[in-house]
């Protein structure tokens, strides 16, 4: 870059080659970039002699500027310290220029590029846009934004020097368009300063757009969008956006106000004025630490920072520059020790010597600390005329062809550090020797030549691509700014192919921004990762954390996860739920019970999606088998009640598997279990049973006693790990193996006692031992168990005693229960202590048979819960006899004492749910039977109908119909009444012939026997029967026997004379042809069976019930309507009765009817019901 005088004109638009005189001319190093500032002297511009800044090549004899090595220098200034300096004193475009230089060279320097990449350094300090910039500003290669930074010159005349400077950059020779010609540029002074400043923005030639420019720019276009109404393409604008919420200005991430709206800046395109005052307003941003005081280029500047003596301020500033050579030096140092060591390394593990060749080399004497090596394949001429010098300058140039190149090489360097180096200063990487032509052609000629090779080494990539790192810590770096380019470009189906290159890079590179982007990038790699390659990122993620440890996973993981806690996609916010407790083994333990424990509870409560909420839940349990403090204990738990009642099973199951679990072996550790964890649930389920008298919450109960069911691996475990043998329990010799069914399948393996114990040969020891206590020692002293069988089953049974029979629901859900309970504590202790404390309860024998109100507690839920939650959790003969007798007992007692039978209706539902219980089952009925009570044989009858769905036809044909007949030829009546459910339910479900045929003979008996022709109650039986399974029983026994005998009896009930006998049968009637209503009736059925019977029966109705008789009327005129139709059209075999007999003013006439009526709720259940 060419030095500017104060008043010279620099055309920036000139060649190279034409700039080449005025360069030789000039006085200054081409590598400086010119003064300082124009209001500095000359001799403050001596600093800046070759000598000065490390790592910059020194000036070659003659050339201007070299002294020689006899020459007095003058003091070396570090380059950090040279800038804090510049940026001290405001001399900010020499600044700019020396971070320019850097920058080309490969050694950014971190405090020019952290001050130019802040807009903050560069805003107004009125705060009003700038009415004119330095469009060349923006097309500098590295500069970051320059946000309010503005440059105006007087009236487009004369310019400041240091502005001439920036002028005088090339900046096109940094644009991606490589295919323009140099006849393309014209001189500047030909061309007026409006049009230069189009020419320097056009698109063809300005640097592609910077990140923080593009968000502004997404922002503007989505507010012109939504403002003129293309509210789709902003929905797609912002969708193809999804790093940027448009909604927030300062997402954008530049610190200045919003301008104004795109229109806006369009009509005011143009209007700019251009100032006449040479006037440079800026923000100077430099810390505080690094700045003591701040000097104003300009009286009308406010003045920042503390205002101290001038003696003080140089104080200050001397040290710093101390501290800042020290630094650097001892960089350097440690830079040469760490080549030579891979040098000896590299010599050991050669076999054969590598020519070394140190003539074409020039020797580093420190380098920046915020750079790697690199070997540089561009040519020196080429590097001088940018202003960089690399460490290493492989190059065809004037010093190649020289005579004595090593000792110009080494003449050029000071003395001290000639002393200083060793034979080779170079790694073996570097000690190349190239073939030289033994040709006389000019070092230009040669340059000239090579440019037709067509190399990019302008543009960004073509940088990157001239720089090879040989080191460690280049590469990170080299790295670090070329992953974010590749990411976009990369198919999104293959990004996750960049997750190893990610992580490695941000575990070793030195920049924390670089890190953080780095770590951004990976969080924000795939738009909705789904569930092959989340679990990827989050291996990265474990394997990052492994490696930097626990501070930085909280400096640097954490933040990532937090932004995107409220992330629009849902596999994003899955991302960081399973994040949470993927890293909570490497995090500090105040941030796993604070802030993780504090974003997973904000994600339960609040997160809509269920698959997010179930890892919420799965990542709230690995905290909780990592978090130590008892302070969270109570948050922990509203946590657990919070999860247990989420709507979504998904959640449930998790919490379960893995929050429940890992919740209940904290609260074991803390002793909490027996203490507050399990009495607290007991005392909801009491609560909710005390409040449910009129109508019970069944999902809460559900809640608290499946909750309850998952806790008993941990409170055996508890009982096992604290019992008087445990300090006996040791692993000696072999160990017995534990039987397969010894305990129920856990839903999970953090439920299984094996692992919570540790092992299963421990387990068995303790198995053992736990049998032989319990068989022959006793319980004393062993207070967990104790506990158990003292406190916790006597409430249980308690408990048990209040819930509703009725609920079938509830009823399995405590036999669940129990069975999981008696199965994990042993037979030896269902034997010994669940049984005995039931049989005290229930009292099964004679003497409490009461014949009016029968016992109160056979009533009871506790009766099902014994028989099918204790008494079946084994199933040797012995438990098998003892279930028999105890129903046996429980039937004779019920049916004796004339009580309800819904307890045992319950044993049998519940028992009769599992087909290896049904010949069990038919035992008891038969011993029923065969009773000697006609009560007992009654109940028997009965009990075959809830029998009957569940068992196959086998069973029916060989055990169930034999039993019947039997019953229905009882001697007594009501024994015969009772059987008559079973046999239509028979019919309702077995397909077979003959057991139809059977059963129906038997049914034609009961209403053809003339001695049933006076029996109301068998009557009205055999018409709810009829109503209940016609709709589904087979159709042929339907039309040939179930709506004949309905008609038959509907005819019969005309001619009662007992008002009360004749309406009970009419209103049974009624429900019946209201559910037959809804089959398929043929024609000939419909005339000679259905529409008489309907009209027998509206004769009865219209003398008893009104309301029923409209409803009828309606039901008659429409059955009318459609048999005369059909006699008209063509039959129609496959149409329902549904749809050919009812119209839709019929049908809402007649279910306004129906729900005027107070008719038996099952059976209007049927009313609409097809045939299964």
């Amino acid at each position: 870059m060419a030095a500017a005088g104060g008043g010279s004109s620099v055309n920036p638009f000139l060649s190279d080659s034409e700039e080449e005189e005025p360069r030789d001319g000039g006085g200054n190093d081409p590598g400086l970039g010119g003064p300082l500032s124009p209001q500095q002297h000359e001799e403050e511009a001596a600093v800046e002699v070759p000598g000065v800044l490390p790592g910059l090549r020194a000036a070659a004899p003659g050339e201007a500027g070299w002294a020689g090595p006899g020459a007095g220098e003058p003091p070396r200034v570090p380059v950090d310290a040279l800038a804090a300096q510049l940026l001290r004193d405001q001399f900010l475009l020499t600044a700019l220029e020396l971070h320019t230089e850097l920058l080309e060279s490969g050694r950014e320097l971190p405090r020019l590029r952290d001050y130019f990449s802040n807009p903050g350094n560069f805003e107004r300090q009125s705060g009003t846009p700038p009415a004119g910039g330095a469009p060349g500003l923006w097309g500098a290669a590295g500069l970051g934004l320059l946000g309010g930074c503005e440059l105006i010159t007087e009236g487009g005349g004369d310019r400041a020097g240091s502005i001439s400077t920036l002028d005088s950059l090339d900046f096109a020779r940094y644009s991606d368009d490589g295919n323009r010609e140099t006849d393309e540029r014209v001189a500047e002074n030909e061309v007026p300063l409006q049009e230069r400043k189009n020419y320097k923005s056009s698109p063809e030639i300005q640097e592609p757009i910077k990140p923080l420019e593009k968000r502004a720019l997404n922002f503007l276009v989505n507010e012109f969008l939504l403002k003129n109404s293309y509210k789709l393409t902003s929905i797609t604008f912002s969708d193809e956006s999804d790093d940027q919420d448009f909604e927030l200005w300062d997402d954008v991430g530049l610190n200045i106000p919003k301008p104004p709206d795109l229109l806006q800046l369009y009509r005011d395109f143009g209007n700019h004025q251009v100032t006449a005052r040479d006037v440079v307003d800026v923000a100077v941003g430099v810390e505080e630490d690094e700045l003591e005081v701040t000097t104003p280029t300009l009286g009308s500047m406010p003045v920042f920072g503390v205002s101290q003596s001038t003696e003080q301020f140089l104080i200050v500033q001397k040290l710093e520059d101390q501290i800042n050579a020290l630094n650097s030096e001892k960089w350097s140092l440690t830079e040469q020790i760490r080549r030579l060591e891979s040098e000896i390394d590299f010599l050991k593990n050669e076999n054969f010597a590598v020519p070394v060749v140190c003539d074409l080399v020039h020797v580093p004497l420190s380098v920046p600390e915020d750079n790697g090596s690199y070997l540089d394949i561009r040519s020196s001429d080429n590097d001088s005329k940018h202003g960089k010098t690399e460490e290493i300058s492989l190059s065809i140039s004037a010093e190649a062809d020289s005579k004595t190149p090593k000792d110009d090489t080494l003449n050029s360097l000071p003395s001290k550090d000639r002393e200083k180096l060793p034979s080779c200063a170079l790694s073996n990487k570097a000690a190349i020797h190239f073939d030289k032509p033994n040709r006389t052609l000019s070092p230009a000629f040669h340059q000239a030549l090579l440019s037709f090779c067509r190399m990019s080494a302008e543009s960004r990539l073509g940088s990157e691509v001239s720089r090879i790192a040989d080191s460690e810590k280049s590469v990170m770096l080299m790295l670090g700014r070329c992953l974010p380019h590749i990411v976009p470009n990369v198919l999104l189906a293959k990004r996750e192919e960049l997750i190893p290159l990610i992580l490695c890079t941000a575990c070793l590179h030195p920049e924390p921004k670089e890190r953080d982007q780095l770590l951004h990038i990976l969080f924000n790699l795939i738009k909705r990762p789904d569930d092959e390659q989340r679990p990827m990122i989050l291996t990265g993620c474990v394997a990052f954390a492994r490696h930097v440890g626990p501070t930085r996973v909280e400096a640097e993981l954490l933040p990532q996860c937090w932004e995107q806690i409220n992330h629009k996609y849902p596999e994003r916010r899955l991302l960081v739920a399973e994040s949470c407790g993927a890293l909570a083994p490497y995090l500090p333990k105040e941030i796993r019970s604070s802030l993780v424990l504090s974003m997973l509870q904000q994600m339960l409560m609040e997160d809509k999606a269920d698959l997010v909420r179930e890892a919420v839940i799965k990542s709230l349990g690995i905290i909780m088998g990592y978090i130590d403090d008892p302070d969270k204990y109570q948050q922990g738990f509203e946590l657990l009640l919070s999860a247990l009642g989420d709507p979504s099973e998904r959640v449930v199951s998790a919490t379960h598997q893995v929050f429940l679990p890992a919740y209940a072996a904290w609260t074991t550790e803390l002793g909490n279990l027996q203490s507050h964890l399990i009495p607290t649930l007991l005392n909801k389920i009491e609560k909710l049973l005390r409040e449910g008298e009129h109508g019970l919450d069944e999902h809460k109960l559900h809640m608290y006693l499946s909750a309850l069911q998952s806790l008993i691996p941990s409170l055996f475990s508890l009982v096992l790990q604290n019992a008087p043998f445990t300090s006996k329990a040791k692993l000696q010799g072999e160990v017995p193996p534990i039987e397969v069914t010894r305990f129920p399948r856990p839903v999970s393996p953090l439920q299984d006692v094996a692992t919570i114990i540790g092992s299963r040969e421990q387990l068995a020891v303790l198995l053992q031992l736990y049998d032989y206590q319990l068989e022959l020692e006793g319980t004393t002293g062993w207070e967990t168990l104790l506990w158990v069988v003292n406190q916790l089953l006597p409430q249980l049974i308690e408990i048990v005693g209040k819930i509703n029979v009725a609920s079938t629901a509830c009823v399995h859900e405590f036999s669940r229960f129990f069975w999981r309970l008696c199965r994990t504590f042993g037979k030896i202790f269902t034997n010994t202590k669940v049984k005995p404390q039931f049989q005290e309860i229930l009292r099964l024998s004679e003497e409490n048979i009461d014949s009016t109100a029968g016992n109160g507690v056979l009533t009871k839920a506790t009766v099902p819960i014994y028989a099918t939650g204790v008494l079946t959790c084994y199933i040797q003969e012995e438990d098998r006899k003892l279930l028999i007798g105890f129903l046996e007992d429980v039937m004779t007692m019920l049916s004796l004492s004339h009580a309800p039978l819904n307890s045992l209706k319950a044993s049998f539902v519940e028992l009769g749910a599992n087909p290896a219980y049904h010949e069990l089952l038919l035992t008891v009925l038969w011993y029923g039977v065969v009773h000697t009570s006609a009560l007992v044989r009654c109940t028997a009858a009965r009990m075959f109908e809830l029998l009957v769905k569940g068992v196959h036809e086998t069973l029916v044909a060989q055990r169930v119909v034999p039993a019947l007949i039997t019953l229905s030829s009882d001697p007594e009546i009501s024994v015969r009444i009772a059987t008559i459910p079973a046999f239509g339910t028979i019919m309702e479900t077995v397909t077979q012939r003959e057991l139809l045929e059977r059963v129906k003979m038997q049914l034609a008996s009961f209403l053809e026997d003339p001695q049933y022709q006076d029996q109301h109650s068998l009557q009205t039986e055999i018409i709810k029967t009829f109503g209940r399974v016609g709709p589904n029983a087979e159709p042929r026994f339907r039309d040939e026997f179930v709506i004949p005998h309905l008609h038959k009896l509907a005819l019969v009930n005309n001619q009662q004379s007992v008002d009360s006998k004749r309406l009970d049968i009419a209103t049974h009637l009624f429900e019946a042809y209201s559910a037959l209503s809804c089959c398929f009736i043929s024609e000939d059925l419909m005339v000679n069976h259905f529409l008489p019977g309907l009209r027998c029966l509206r004769t009865d109705m219209e003398h008893l019930s009104p309301e029923h008789e409209v409803i009828l009327s309606s039901m008659i005129k429409e059955c009318e309507q459609k048999v005369e139709n059909k006699t008209v059209q063509e039959p129609q075999g496959s149409m329902s009765i549904a749809a050919s007999l009812v119209s839709e003013d019929t049908k809402t006439k007649f279910l306004n009817k129906m729900g005027q009526l107070t008719t038996s709720g099952a059976m209007l259940a049927n009313v609409f019901q097809r045939k299964k």
